[in-house]
């Protein structure tokens, strides 16, 4: 038998095990990335958080501190839901998890301002929630910035200053932001597009060292290898073709509703997310096996698939730029596939320059796809050798 029907006849073996003697691979492989997907998409498609709740202690009492209650709750992100007696009811507030933050005006502050006596107002929020607490200090920065030129806009007016020399003394440098590829500053399109591919590569990494481990678990190693006629790496392909398959109609699912259902921006064309899609996959699965071929246990494996997979949401750059990290971290950055999607999913796609700006992480994927054939010899002695031990 040659070595393209001992895979086929592998291959054959592994779809009956998927289908009908282990459910776990396409619950794992199948229904829990479906409800990921479609979790963080649904979680997010408002683009933006809307009306975070917060709270006011407003003891000044007068047109100017109403007027900048309102403002505030006339703000997208912000609605004002509670006003309290003092500052310990409403901290108290922000513990019970009832606000996200509070806005505190003092006695005096309107006499103040018309007095140019610089009165203080204060804004406390729960930096705990990180999206929650910088969209809300963002809103009551802008308020505080608002009560203080609208007073100084008046005093201006009074003396007889004209609209255009008001604006140039309240706001010298006028900034016009224009955001490229986004410019609804949707988090949708930011997060999802890593995040989502985060957890599928995370299902890649246990299930490929799951399949194999559970060879040696279910004891039967040594059928697996006979059908390969003792070579590793006829064996292993034969096992990944399968879940290749699997894994790549839910990666492309995923990427055709991203794009052309929910429209996300994608200038970098159909072929660029069709390869990353393939390369993605394969280098995934082909780490997973790196990583069972490196501590050939099935406990052990998977221990290390899911710590490297956790590690690589906050290692991908995708929530804080890698170039911030310290300079161990930035070389430690490069082992982690997600790093490297993220990455080009950034600059080829996203943004739609060509695949050789990226190159070097292109080559990475590249590299992993390559790890598992270093550890062929350990995998082949595991499965003729060791005993499993639960």
């Amino acid at each position: 038998m040659n070595t393209l029907s001992r895979i086929i006849q592998i291959a054959g073996r592994e779809c009956r095990i998927l289908v009908f003697k282990n459910p776990i691979y396409l619950f794992c492989m199948v229904l829990i990335p479906i409800t990921v997907i479609m979790f963080m998409t649904t979680l997010l498609s408002a683009g933006q958080v809307e009306e975070l709740p917060v709270g006011v202690v407003d003891q000044d009492n007068t047109s100017t501190s109403r007027q900048l209650i309102r403002k505030l709750d006339s703000f997208q992100t912000s609605q004002v839901v509670g006003h309290y007696a003092n500052v310990n009811d409403a901290r108290n507030a922000i513990q019970r998890g009832e606000i996200y933050a509070f806005l505190f005006i003092p006695e005096g502050t309107t006499g103040g301002l018309s007095l140019s006596h610089q009165p203080k107002i204060s804004f406390y929020y729960n930096n705990a929630y990180l999206t929650a607490g910088s969209n809300t200090f963002r809103d009551l920065k802008t308020v505080a910035t608002l009560g203080s030129a609208g007073v100084g806009q008046q005093k201006l007016s009074a003396i007889g200053k004209t609209e255009h020399e008001i604006l140039a003394y309240l706001q010298p440098i006028s900034v016009d932001t224009h955001l490229l590829n986004n410019p609804w500053s949707s988090y949708n399109i930011y997060l999802t597009t890593t995040m989502a591919p985060g957890l599928l590569m995370l299902m890649m990494f246990l299930i490929s060292a799951y399949s194999i481990g559970t060879e040696l678990k279910f004891g039967t190693s040594h059928e697996w290898m006979l059908m390969a006629d003792g070579d590793p790496i006829v064996a292993v392909i034969g096992k990944m073709i399968p879940q290749t398959i699997v894994f790549l109609l839910v990666f492309y699912g995923f990427e055709f509703y991203i794009y052309y259902v929910l429209d996300f921006p994608h200038p970098g064309g159909v072929w660029a997310i069709l390869l990353l899609g393939f390369v993605a996959v394969v280098s995934s699965q082909s780490f997973g096996v790196f990583l069972f071929g490196l501590a050939p246990s099935l406990r052990m494996s998977m221990t290390m698939c899911s710590l490297l997979a956790m590690l690589g949401f906050s290692m991908s750059g995708c929530t804080f730029p890698v170039f911030a990290m310290d300079g161990a971290l930035q070389l430690l950055s490069w082992i982690f596939p997600l790093r490297h999607y993220f990455i080009i999913y950034q600059t080829n796609i996203f943004n739609g320059f060509p695949l050789v700006y990226a190159w070097p992480h292109w080559t990475m994927l590249i590299i992993f796809m390559i790890l598992p054939f270093f550890v062929m010899r350990n995998i082949y002695r595991a499965m003729m050798v060791y005993k499993y031990i639960p």
